[in-house]
């Protein structure tokens, strides 16, 4: 079936099986593979347990020294963590620090210091002095919250400086405050290079490391200043309507190079790769030439500060050389290292060696590797071995040739949009005979990358097809993309995006049209809700994590909550929903969105839901999930709620992670068909049973405990307040 043909028009009659296949092999020419050519060894193993898809790494924060000779790493111990250094000449490895707070490393400019940064601090650790087991060489100074400051950037034009942010003013008084760019150095010697009454984003230094540019918020936009030999902040760029511009640095011969909008030369504008002379004029050094994604990742040669090279991964992983002494290098590494997602690290000087840093959509875990571009050779730096989350003991990582291949798809929409996701496929199963599970992302400002996503990979293990829609809202395919949704987040386009692309599939050969359900996170549960209340016929079954049952309120809810400052960073919350369509003042707008709201809708739903909530949840008030899970049992529906009292919008805790995963399959297992999940251990049961507020009739036995009558559809705590 052509791309193009509208959806809506597809005959009533379903294709047979075999017709599907074919269908899906036609297709394979667009989009996918045939189903019928994926291997059929995998099938015969035996499901890996679910703890194998809960994993904790051991290593983070992989980061080269600017001369290329040295990396450096944090290394999780259980109780401690830990900063380790490695030679790359003789690979001589020390451990610098025993013990540390640490979240993330950085060089500093003349690689004698690393740069500790952890949620209360920046620290600096004088590299060739340190011994083992010591403390940090000094405080730089400190941060988070309290004290209004945070970390932007390593200043790699001095010896050991980094840039910081510092707010000053009466604490939630914004029109009093105001934003300072401090220079702190390894001694915390402090230089304040620029102080506004507007919200400080970003910045760039000229190769002297003087202030040469400065991004701030005024008003409605985003405006990039340059800063002139008497002080002066004169206007170079402004940015409207949720357009990028972001500094990143300034070249030997003063001109800015920003990550910003520009026209990809199909029309469109997507975030590209921009440079800013003094005079104004402006040069599109790169945009995607695939007219599908947005600038994701840029590498800047830290001497010249020249752009090198140039990633996009909304779609495909890709990486373009921008200098032609580079595409060697970078095709001999995709050619090593193939349908992987490769995030480079450039030492200075000729000759320099490479940080390859590489994720992948059937690869499990991140691997780190040296380039010699001199030799062409790759060597592998680290077989991280991680820790199974709950227990810590050790574990391996699941073979690629174990997991699906995370495949591309397009669709287009009724109304001629094009669309784009990603589908992972059973392997060794039949795809035309798999039950098909929709993951909408959250957001819905965000996107399904072309990485691994652990939940898809247990999904497609235990035997379902999972497609990931990235519907009109999402980020990462321009600013059209994002804008076209027009604030119809209720059961209209965005979620006719999802309906349309699910129903695509199905009409290809991917998936049994019988055993569809849907699941996702936050904007993702919504819109799982939102499925299974409006789509019955399609969706079997929603198996929804923190989802706000009523957008409307939960938008007002949220304006009323600190988070939403740092959800609103570039502009003020109710400004950018007011970009986005979702005016929260406007009252027309938010009573047709709460009428298409599940909660509006009950009286609709004849499917089974799951909800799963936290308790102290500062995103989607828990008092919203309760009160939606109290009148669907009230009115006799099929429903399932689980609360953790002390869990949040996200939570990562390991029994959390493996409860999810368990009422996936416990939920898919009784509305698909899919294989039985393995009873929880102990732990898992007790941690079930604690966060069990209601169990639905389907759901029945494979809940850790009959509720009764003296069970309240509540948690014991329901955190509210604002």
């Amino acid at each position: 079936m052509p791309l193009t043909t509208p959806l809506a028009t597809r005959s009533a009659t379903r294709p047979t099986v075999s017709a599907r296949r074919v269908l899906a092999c036609i297709a394979a020419s667009l989009f996918l593979l045939c189903p019928a050519s994926l291997p059929a060894s995998a099938s015969a193993s035996p499901p890996l347990p679910r703890k194998a898809f809960v994993l904790q790494p051991t290593l983070s924060s992989v980061v080269l020294s600017p001369d290329g000779r040295r990396i450096a790493w944090l290394r999780d111990a259980g109780r401690a963590r830990e900063v380790w250094l490695r030679t790359l000449g003789d690979g001589a490895t020390r451990r610098l620090l025993a013990h540390t707070p640490a979240q993330a490393l950085a060089w500093s400019g003349d690689g004698r210091w690393l740069m500790l940064e952890s949620p209360g601090q920046l620290d600096a650790l004088a590299v060739d002095t340190q011994g083992t087991g010591q403390g940090p060489s000094g405080r730089m100074t400190t941060l988070g919250p309290q004290a209004r400051r945070e970390v932007l950037r390593v200043d790699a034009t001095r010896p050991a400086s980094a840039i910081v942010l510092e707010t000053t003013g009466p604490r939630g008084i914004a029109a009093q405050a105001r934003w300072h760019l401090v220079r702190i150095d390894a001694r915390g010697r402090r230089d304040v290079l620029h102080s506004a009454a507007q919200r400080i984003l970003g910045f760039a230094l000229d190769p002297r490391g003087r202030l040469a540019y400065v991004q701030r918020v005024e008003g409605l936009s985003l405006v990039v200043r340059r800063i002139e030999a008497d002080g002066r902040a004169v206007e170079a760029l402004r940015c409207t309507h949720m357009r990028v511009c972001t500094p990143l640095a300034v070249d030997h011969d003063g001109h800015l190079l920003l990550r910003a909008h520009v026209d990809s030369g199909d029309g469109a504008e997507r975030i590209g790769l921009l440079q800013l002379a003094r005079d104004g004029t402006r040069r599109v050094l790169h945009a995607d030439p695939h007219g599908e994604a947005d600038l994701d990742g840029i590498v800047i040669d830290p001497a010249t500060h020249q752009p090198r090279i140039v990633a996009y991964r909304s779609t495909v992983a890709r990486n373009h050389a921008l200098d032609a002494s580079l595409r060697p290098h970078l095709d001999a590494l995709a050619a090593r290292l193939p349908d992987r997602d490769l995030r480079l690290s450039l030492a200075r000087g000729p000759g320099a060696q490479w940080l390859v840093e590489a994720r992948g959509g059937r690869q499990q875990g991140l691997r780190w590797h040296r380039y010699d571009p001199a030799t062409g050779t790759l060597s592998a730096l680290f077989d991280d071995a991680p820790l199974h989350a709950r227990d810590r003991t050790p574990a391996r990582h699941i073979a690629d040739a174990t997991l699906s291949p995370r495949q591309p798809v397009a669709w287009r929409a009724s109304d001629g949009m094009r669309l784009h996701g990603f589908v992972h496929l059973p392997p060794g199963r039949d795809a035309a005979r798999a039950p098909l599970v929709v993951l909408a992302h959250g957001g819905p400002w965000n996107h399904a990358r072309p990485e691994y996503n652990g939940i898809a990979q247990f999904l497609a293990h235990r035997g379902y097809a999972v497609f990931e829609p990235n519907f009109r809202s999402s980020t990462g395919h321009g600013i059209a993309y994002t804008l076209a949704a027009n604030g119809d987040f209720g059961n209209g386009r965005v979620q006719r995006d999802i309906v349309e692309g699910t129903r695509h599939l199905l009409a290809s050969g991917i998936g049994d049209p019988q055993r569809v359900g849907i699941a996702g996170a936050s904007f993702g549960g919504y819109s799982a809700l939102l499925g299974v209340t409006f789509e019955p016929d399609l969706f079997k079954a929603a198996i929804a994590f923190v989802p706000p049952p009523d957008m409307a309120w939960t938008l007002r809810w949220i304006l009323r909550n600190p988070e939403s400052m740092a959800l609103g960073r570039t502009v003020p919350m109710p400004d950018m929903l007011r970009m986005l369509a979702l005016d929260p003042d406007d009252d027309a707008r938010m009573a047709a969105l709460r009428a298409q709201s599940p909660m509006a809708n009950l009286a609709r739903l004849r499917r089974p839901v799951l909800l799963v909530a936290g308790g102290e949840d500062r995103r989607v008030g828990i008092a919203s999930v309760v009160e939606y899970a109290a009148r669907l049992k009230l009115a006799g529906k099929d429903v399932s709620l689980f609360v953790d009292d002390d869990a949040g919008h996200v939570n990562r805790t390991p029994l959390a992670r493996e409860s999810n995963l368990y009422l996936l399959e416990a939920m898919l297992h009784r509305h698909l068909h899919g294989p039985a999940p393995a009873p929880p251990d102990g732990a898992l049961r007790a941690y079930l049973a604690d966060s069990q507020r209601l169990c639905g009739a389907t759901l029945g036995a494979l809940c850790p405990r009959q509720p009764t009558s003296g069970d309240a559809a509540q948690p014991r705590r329901a955190a509210t307040s604002d």
